[in-house]
């Protein structure tokens, strides 16, 4: 007779489920420490704060699944569905499957810190084996065996007439560390006993407040003069104002009191906030979700919360709260259920879905792959089954746009810097000199150049991106409330002024070259190794620049964050996407350009052909100091009589660049 026999055996009797143990009556019960007369199980039913964190954890986990792969070689692996492993935890039982079975599993090892899996042969089964979870409820003890490990578990079903023994052989064990033993865990609920027992309290004390005429708390009192009662006047007064104040709903409950000789009534009793109850509540739900590693964000405290913080905590939910459970119970799998079940395949085991959680969007996931490859890595046909959509004929080549090429960009709708004016603006490392290369395109005169709208808004794009990136981690931190300091300004001007530089690089040799080529020669003539250094000077400044302004919005929210009008740091940072990414690409767009050109025009400046430059306002509503520029003309190598040498430059300070759209042009005389 086999154990789930033997099992079946014991059930249906009238035993009241107890056994003699060392000369009385015991029950698990016995074996467990106990918060006001309740075990683990009880509390879990009876506490919401429990509850909600060891579900929150066991629903997660279950939702994931367990996949069986085989190992191919050294680095392949492929899917299997057919193995006896795979089919056994698809239907452990008759009656569960396998998010029921992982379910019980993660809330048993949550609940306990302990979980039993009884494993045997089934030949009634598909696979040939069941698993059937047992309930720690049940376990009566573990005896046999040495110091190292015991040899059976005896449970103790209700409704059974006896207990029976499991051999170990024909168990899965799991269970987190004990001190006092090796093959034990202890339970959560242990080192929530004070926490669990106040809420306990405020509980009763509640029902006690609502149910024993605690309404309105009151104290009726009567004056020192006033004559005496007998204990029959004492009586009817106390059933009538307990008739009006009582939970019951009677016929005069909630009804007005009439007090005479002189009485007051007295507020007496809980006062929620002075006795600091929602805080406790508080305090009591997140102690329970520190013993868990549990976000408290994630089950439903929302204070500090926003959407960028919570993106980051569903991601560390399967990282550092699910992820060592992951990796104990795919241990526990692979060592013992697998070899069990298929004892001949050592390269099969099993793995828990986490990827498929930890992945981003769609669109972010393309990205990364496109970049991580090289280039497109899906078919057509690919793509439409991901949409449910029938394959058609030619479908399964891959296609690789002519702009796509080995060693370059991995998307033709990538917007790097190397790409930014949709035309290869790299040019020539080394350029040859000025000297006598004049190219008959055509006649010499005055020319402007600016990058084109499509620049400027692949610009936009770059900068949405930074404060995309920036917001994400401030207004994490933020939210969070951590010790650490929320603005990392070394950083966030570094990559900035990083992302500038490619850019400021990109758009002056596109126009630098396209300004040389227009005053009459070769577009190889500019030389952008002449411009790396100002670059870098210039990025690095705007940079600055830009990251003050939004740390200064960002002080001005919190300073104001008690006022129900003022922007939020979300909105500092939702502003800077929509309309200072706007304006902050015009000004770079004006200041990269306006110095391609007139560098150019310096470049092919001779001591007999001296280049001059000449300031145009192009806006409907300038500055009055630009207004009163417009159409001066200056020599190439001189500044303007405002200081600077073009619209844009850094030398006249944010105020006279921010949103400046003037430009120059240059011109070279015959």
């Amino acid at each position: 007779m086999g154990i789930l026999d033997t099992l079946r055996g014991v059930f249906g009797g009238t035993s009241a489920g107890t056994i003699t143990l060392q000369g009385h009556v015991a029950t698990y019960s016995d074996f467990v420490h106990l918060i006001k007369d309740q075990d683990p199980a009880t509390l879990f039913r009876q506490q919401p704060n429990l509850r909600t964190v060891i579900t929150f954890l066991a629903r997660n986990t279950a939702q994931l699944g367990v996949h069986t792969f085989e190992r191919v070689g050294e680095t392949d692996r492929k899917r299997n569905t057919t193995d006896p492993v795979a089919q056994t935890l698809a239907k452990p039982n008759k009656t569960m499957t396998q998010y029921d079975l992982l379910y019980r599993l993660t809330a048993d090892l949550a609940l306990w810190d302990e979980a039993l899996w009884l494993v045997t042969e089934d030949l009634e089964s598909e696979s040939g084996w069941t698993i059937q979870p047992i309930p720690m409820k049940w376990v009566q003890g573990f005896g046999g065996g040495d110091l190292w490990g015991p040899d059976y578990v005896t449970i103790y079903p209700p409704g059974s007439s006896k207990s029976v023994r499991v051999p170990m052989s024909d168990v899965i064990h799991f269970h987190g560390w004990n001190p006092d033993n090796l093959h034990g865990g202890v339970s959560p609920v242990e080192s929530l006993k004070a926490t669990l027992q106040e809420q306990i309290h405020a509980f009763a004390y509640r029902e006690q407040n609502w149910t024993k005429a605690g309404r309105a708390g009151l104290v009726v009192s009567r004056p020192k003069d006033a004559p005496s009662w007998t204990p029959d006047q004492k009586r009817k007064f106390k059933e009538v104002l307990d008739s009006k104040l009582s939970g019951d709903s009677g016929a005069d409950a909630g009804g007005s009191i009439i007090f005479e000789d002189g009485m007051e009534g007295k507020r007496l009793g809980f006062n929620a906030k002075e006795e600091q109850f929602i805080e406790a509540a508080q305090l009591s739900f997140t102690t329970v979700c520190q013993v868990y590693h549990v976000n408290p964000t994630m089950v439903g405290q929302l204070e500090g919360s926003n959407f960028n913080n919570v993106k980051e905590f569903r991601r560390m939910l399967y990282g550092e709260t699910l992820g060592p459970t992951v990796v104990q119970l795919e241990d526990r799998l692979n060592a013992f259920l697998v070899p069990k079940i298929s004892p001949t395949k050592s390269k099969l085991y099993v793995e828990f879905n986490v990827k498929e959680k930890l992945r981003g969007s769609f669109e972010e996931e393309a990205q990364f792959l496109q970049s991580a490859t090289g280039g497109p890595y899906m078919t057509r046909n690919e793509a439409r089954a991901r949409q449910n959509l029938p394959a058609i004929e030619g479908g399964d080549e891959l296609i690789v746009p002519l702009n796509v090429t080995q060693g370059g960009q991995a998307s033709p709708q990538d917007a790097t810097p190397d790409s930014i004016t949709g035309e290869n603006s790299s040019g020539a490392s080394s350029h040859p000199g000025v000297a006598g290369k004049l190219a008959p395109l055509k006649d010499l005169g005055e020319y402007k150049a600016r990058a084109s709208d499509t620049v400027q808004a692949n610009v936009e794009k770059v900068l949405k991106a930074f404060y995309k990136r920036q917001g994400a981690s401030v207004l994490s931190k933020l939210g969070a409330k951590a010790d650490e300091e929320w603005w990392d300004e070394a950083r966030w001007n570094s990559e900035l002024a990083a992302d500038l530089f490619k850019l400021g690089v990109a758009i002056a040799a596109r126009v630098g070259s396209k300004t040389a080529q227009e005053l009459g020669f070769e577009p190889g003539v500019y030389d952008p190794d002449r411009t790396v250094k100002f670059l870098q000077a210039v990025s690095e400044s705007r940079a600055g620049a830009i990251n003050g302004a939004t740390k200064a919005a960002l002080d001005e929210a919190l300073l104001n964050a008690d006022d129900e009008e003022a922007p939020t740091p979300a909105d500092v940072f939702k502003n800077a996407e929509e309309t200072r990414s706007l304006a902050g690409a015009a000004a770079l767009v004006t200041v990269f350009s306006a110095f391609a050109t007139t560098e150019a025009a310096k470049q092919v400046s001779t001591s007999d052909r001296q280049a001059t430059k000449t300031w145009v306002v192009t806006s409907n509503n300038p500055r009055k100091e630009h207004a009163a520029l417009n159409g001066e003309t200056v020599p190439v190598d001189e500044k303007f009589s405002n200081g600077a040498d073009w619209p844009g430059d850094p030398v006249l300070g944010a105020d006279g660049v921010a949103g400046c759209l003037c430009s120059v042009t240059v011109s070279l005389p015959d």
